[in-house]
This record gives C-alpha cells, structure tokens and sequence, in this order.
C-alpha cells in the first residue's frame, strides 16, 4: 500500500518511519500547567505537541506567549511544537481578544521562531490566511490550514473541497476533523481522506471525532492521514485515546495491514 505523505519540517519528516505521527495536546491555562503537562507526556515520546493556545489565559499579550512556547520548546526533549488558536466556532475555547490580536500573536510567534508549525483555519479570512501563510514561511515555519467540524460529518463534496482547498492556498498540511452522526458517516471520512491522498500532494490529517469516530483515530492512516491525536494527560478533543493505548493499537495494525 502506498504510505501516508509525512509531514517535514524543512525539507526533513518529522518522527521515525512507523506512521501515523502521534500528536499530544497541551491544554494548560497557565505556563505553571503546562510544564507540569510537560512532565507527564514527553516522557511518552509523541512526535509532536500541540499547543492549544486557546486554553491559555495569557493568549492576549506576545510576550508570554513566545515565554512560554520557549520554555516548552526548552522542556520537550526536541519534540516539535505545533501552535493552535482553535476557533470558538471550531470547538475551540472562548478567548477575550479578536481576530487582529489572534493573527498578531501567531505572527510574533513566527517571527521568534518558538514553535516549528502553526494551524489556522480555513474558515478565516483569506486576507489572514495570506498573510500567516506569508510570515509563517518567510522563518521556515510549517502550517496547518483546517477544518473542524463539531455538529455534523459533510457530504463528499464538501470534505473534498476542504482538503483541496487546503492545498490551493499552499498549506503544508491540510486538516479535516468532522463530527460522526452515525458508523457511516466514519466511513465517508476516511473514503474523503482517500480521495485527497490521491489527488493531492500535500500531506494531510483528518479525523472523526466522538466515540464512534475513535477507530479512525486507529485506522486513518491506511487511508493517507498522516498522524493521529492521543491523550498525553488531558483531551482536546472527544474521542481521543491515551497515547500509550493508541501506540499500541497503531503497532498491532501496522503489523496486520503491512505484514511487518
């Protein structure tokens, strides 16, 4: 089978050859919190940590931001730090700075190079999307263009024009995460997924949320998504296992579907 496309931090992929990535979020309000995450997860060994700056009180002032992204960077045993303002109308966290504040913090944040990748949603404003796009690789930042969708899995149209627009706007990465109704709706996800890796070029994660969709979390990657989500010690996101569940779950199908 042809293998997921790996996602690379210049011009290198990230992790070992096992695929999918494993990627832990930090959910943290305080820097306190979040080196105490720190503790319990690297010792786990994820390929790369997520840093939800929207559970962050301090999300408003540059400063602590990039403070605090160094001291993770410092604690991470050179695990590569992903930085996501998910959007309220995404499943994100309520945040009490608008949009110029949010595309302000993730521009110093690209400018100090204190973290190796960014995401950003589709769903935001071509002129910031343009704009993040532009700073995050004029300092060999990667970034993440996604969707999220926390009501309802979209029809095939609609789950393909996000991975291709993804694309069209020179992500590194594309995400689609969808909410399953029901067992079907899992298989539309990872058929969608399919589609895009063989279509597109660039890499790519999707994902269906909730109980239901935690087998994709397992399986997706024979279906192209190039890394999947685990608990470390606190979830993101329903339907994430915890990473050493996930480890092992991931190395037995690769075993079944690849005979090594």
């Amino acid at each position: 089978m042809t293998q997921p496309r790996r996602i690379e931090l210049n011009g290198k992929p990230i992790g070992d050859a096992a695929f999918p990535l494993i990627i832990t979020p930090l959910v943290g309000r305080t820097r306190e919190a979040i080196v105490d995450e720190l503790a319990a997860i690297v010792p786990k060994k994820p390929d790369l940590l997520e840093w939800r700056i929207d559970f962050f009180e301090a999300i408003g002032d540059p400063a602590p931001v990039i403070e605090t992204a160094r001291a993770i960077r410092a604690a991470a045993a050179g695990i590569p730090v992903l930085l996501t303002r998910r959007n309220v109308t995404e499943g994100g966290q309520p945040i009490p700075v608008d949009e110029p504040a949010v595309v302000a913090m993730y521009t110093a944040a690209c400018k100090a190079r204190c973290v190796e990748l960014i995401d950003y949603e589709l769903s935001n404003a071509a002129a910031d999307l343009a704009t993040l796009r532009r700073v995050s690789a004029d300092n060999g930042i990667a970034m993440v263009m996604s969707y999220h969708n926390f009501q309802e899995t979209p029809d095939a149209a609609t789950l393909d024009e996000k991975f291709a627009r993804a694309q069209a706007l020179h992500a590194d990465v594309g995400k689609v995460a969808v909410m399953p109704k029901n067992p079907a709706d899992v298989l539309a996800l990872l058929a969608a997924t399919w589609r895009a890796s063989q279509a597109l070029t660039i890499p790519l994660i999707s994902m269906s949320m909730g109980g239901i969709g935690s087998i994709s979390r397992m399986i997706g990657w024979v279906y192209g998504s190039a890394a999947t989500f685990a608990v470390g010690k606190s979830s993101s996101a329903p339907g994430q296992v915890a990473i050493d569940e996930l480890r092992a779950v991931l190395a037995t199908t690769r075993t079944a579907v690849l005979g090594r």
